[in-house]
């Protein structure tokens, strides 16, 4: 029998970490008259602060109400996925993932990739890299018979709950709704993905729990930031605290072209993956 290839799982957030800005900005904001993106933010931060409630949920519903109120069906799913190909990807994102693969293919290991991420996951799925996921965990609505009117979130994610996907990828569980699954006690050894071979990429404040956990189990996390932002002084002031508490073992620019530091700094995690064994 020849020997079984090491699994690896590479993990992303979405927005700030392989796209510029947030999926909605693109396309879909635009296309339900919400002119600044900043005071829709404040009206989503004052919801959930009025409803004690959750960010994120606050932020799909007035998405909606704005919807509703307009009449359209601009969050219909087959809207979000067109509205997903304006979404502008960081430099060597698109040709990433093929070389990325190979490179792993030369030392014998298998890697999964994975989206964990607070966007729209039709949006994501719309992007040109939209089928490159084993699992895309993220934000969706549950529509209407006929697909195009929203009736309530079907699935919305935080920077806590994000955690919980975590659990997911390493025990092979490609759903979002078995929890008796997640929650089965499984040896950490019999796990599909053990944490030890996952590498998390996240860009800011709703990643450093996903961060946390991963290096707290042996992983690794990779902090990214938009080259273009550098000189702006809270992009410093995050990558700071990133480094200061801990929850990132790299910090790079979000350029995922070949040579770059991302493109090494992942390539030689891998070559340590090897080199520890399982």
């Amino acid at each position: 029998m020849g020997s079984m290839k090491m699994k690896c799982a590479l993990i992303y957030d979405f927005d700030g970490t392989l796209a510029e800005g947030d999926c909605a900005q693109h396309g879909l904001m635009p296309a339900l008259g919400i002119e600044n993106i900043g005071d829709f933010w404040t009206l989503v931060k004052d919801r959930a602060k009025k409803d004690d409630g959750d960010e994120i949920l606050s932020y799909l519903g007035l998405l909606a109400e704005k919807a509703h109120s307009l009449k359209s069906d601009e969050l219909s799913y087959s809207n979000l996925v067109k509205h997903g190909q304006a979404i502008p990807l960081f430099p060597g994102v698109v040709d990433w993932f093929g070389r990325i693969n190979e490179y792993a293919r030369q030392y014998d290991m298998e890697i999964d990739h994975y989206i964990i991420s607070s966007g729209l996951d039709a949006m994501i799925r719309g992007t040109e890299i939209g089928k490159r996921f084993r699992m895309i965990y993220a934000c969706k609505y549950h529509y209407s018979e006929d697909g195009k009117t929203v009736l309530w979130p079907a699935q919305a994610i935080n920077y806590t709950t994000k955690t919980q996907f975590l659990f997911r990828i390493n025990k092979g569980i490609d759903n979002s709704w078995d929890n008796a699954a997640v929650n089965k006690f499984i040896e950490p050894e019999s796990r599909e993905v053990p944490f030890q071979k996952m590498i998390f990429f996240g860009d800011g404040d709703t990643d450093i729990p996903s961060m946390k956990m991963v290096r707290h189990q042996g992983g690794f996390s990779i902090a990214v930031f938009d080259q273009n932002k550098w000189s702006d002084s809270r992009t410093q002031s995050k990558v700071e605290k990133l480094i200061a508490e801990e929850r990132a073992n790299y910090v790079v620019p979000a350029v995922y072209e070949e040579g770059s530091q991302l493109d090494v700094t992942v390539k030689g995690l891998l070559q340590l993956f090897k080199r520890k064994g399982i």
